[in-house]
Order: structure tokens, then sequence, then C-alpha cells
């Protein structure tokens, strides 16, 4: 491994979110359309729960699966762009698999619509330099907030 790489490995590392060091982390509960990890589809058993997490400038979406298997995608947030249909875009540079998993880098990007009431989708995919291929999808039913404070007037 080279220097760089290794260098640009430990960065990432010291800069991943954890529940416990988390600035942010949003649960969305939905429906798990896809999840594949390692090229392994377990979509069947895929859990309808997905974790977004903010932590310095990075942020993950964390998906999992009835067996314990977990998959998170992460990124720097910093990077985030929006699309040419102005939903953002995050790319992502490292994943993990299982609960303690080692990071490794992948290149990908996870899609998602700006919540609003009705459909909201997460969509990520990235792979290795090796070609292991890693994807989930989520979909979330968003709604309007009860008891929202009242727009502000027109001037």
């Amino acid at each position: 491994m080279t220097t760089r790489l290794r260098l640009a490995l430990l960065c990432a590392l010291l800069s991943l979110p954890s529940a416990a060091q988390a600035q942010a982390a949003l649960k969305l509960e939905g429906a798990c359309e896809k999840l594949v990890v390692d090229g392994r589809d377990l979509s069947a058993s895929c859990s309808n729960v997905l974790v977004n997490a903010v932590s310095r400038n990075r942020t993950s979406f964390d998906f999992s699966a009835a067996d314990g298997q977990a998959l998170s995608f992460s990124g720097n947030g910093a990077q985030q762009e929006a699309t040419e249909e102005t939903d953002p875009l995050q790319p992502i540079n490292l994943v993990m698999v299982g609960k303690d998993g080692a990071p490794t880098l992948a290149i990908g990007a996870c899609r998602f619509s700006t919540p609003e009431p009705g459909r909201t989708a997460i969509t990520c995919e990235a792979s290795t330099a090796d070609g292991h291929a890693y994807a989930g999808t989520f979909v979330t039913a968003a709604k309007a907030a009860e008891k929202a404070p009242p727009a502000a007037p027109a001037r």
C-alpha cells in the first residue's frame, strides 16, 4: 500500500461518524427495496429502518438486515452536490460491512430526493477497486410536520 493511500485511509478513518460521536443522526422508517453486500443480494432480509448520521464533515447512510448484517455508505458531506434534477448527490468513498467492519475504500454515490410530503427515496451504490459491489435502496413516506408553524407573511 502506498504512503499516500495509507494517509488517505487514515484521514478517512479518523473522520468516520459513529453512534457515540455523531453530531446528528436521523432514523428513517419505510421500506428497504434493495440491499446488496459484496455482490450478495440480501434484499429479502433488509430492515425497514435506515439511519443517516452526520459527524464533522462526514455523512453516512446505514442499512441493516434481519440477520445482523449491516452496510454503511460514507462520504465527505462537503462534497455533496445537486444533480440536474436538483436532488442531492452524496459522493461515497468508503463502505463498511458489519457492525464493527473495517472501512473499505470504494467509489460511488448516494442519491436522495429533497424531503417533502410524499415518497422519498435514498439510493446508494458503490464498488471497490477489486470489483466488489454494494447497493441499497430505501423508500420512506415523508409527511408534513404536525402543528407546523405558519408560514411567514409575504412582504
